[in-house]
């Protein structure tokens, strides 16, 4: 597995490098963003690691040029108190983010269940998984969502996200829920990590904001897709 490292702290980069190859990754490490995005435009990556603040192309630009061809893992590292570069990241395709300073092995671990759920969801599924509500089509076996007939361009968090509320249709599934059953990880407080990615399905459907027609919001619970009448 190949993993981009990108951050104008060559301390931190390199940090980060040492650990993933400890782990078996063949890491490669920029130090700014125009470096970065000539190793993006000519190499295969399976992961990027992308500080937010990186002299030349910053880190919120890199990360939507990989979402204009790739969908690949992304993880966003933030400053402390930089709430809002957090939900700007995840609404630009990011899958998860860290804040600065940070544990190099809690991020290697993320690095790790990144990849797994990755390719989870793209591997073909033994049996048929096809489930239609209302023009709303998701395939479990292809990991294909289809609105109307047109595919949708999803990332696999937001395919994860919009297959299991299609799986419990008619159930409001909690925020607590949907982050535990779809990152794989312990909900603690990440209500605004599962938001983003809600808006951004919604966007990607088009629907409305105030009065969407699949993705219903309960306020103070979670969310659900009402079954097909």
């Amino acid at each position: 597995m190949k993993i981009l490292v990108v951050d104008d702290e060559r301390e931190i980069a390199d940090l980060i490098g040492l650990y993933l190859k400890n782990e078996g990754f063949d890491a490669v490490c920029c130090y700014d963003g125009n470096e970065a995005l000539c190793k993006i435009e000519n190499e295969k990556f399976d992961l990027a690691v992308l500080d937010v603040m990186l002299p030349g192309v910053d880190g919120f630009s890199l990360c939507s040029k990989i979402r204009e061809k790739h969908k690949f893992p992304v993880i966003m590292l933030t400053a402390k108190t930089a709430d809002t570069d957090k939900i700007s990241g995840l609404s630009l395709g990011a899958d998860d983010y860290m804040t600065k300073p940070f544990n190099p092995l809690e991020l290697t671990a993320r690095v790790k269940a990144q990849i797994r759920r990755f390719y989870q969801y793209n591997e073909p599924a033994a049996d048929t998984d096809i489930m239609e509500i209302s023009g709303l089509e998701v395939n479990g076996s292809t990991h294909i969502c289809k609105l109307y007939g047109q595919e949708l361009d999803l990332t696999p968090i937001e395919f994860g996200i919009i297959r299991l509320l299609c799986k419990n249709a008619g159930r409001v599934v909690s925020t607590q829920e949907i982050f535990e059953t779809v990152w794989g990880e312990k909900y603690l407080d990440s209500s605004n990590t599962v938001m983003v990615h809600i808006r951004r399905l919604r966007e990607k459907m088009h629907e409305k904001p105030k009065n969407p027609k699949f993705i219903k919001t309960v306020w103070g619970v979670g969310y659900k897709i009402e079954k097909e009448s």
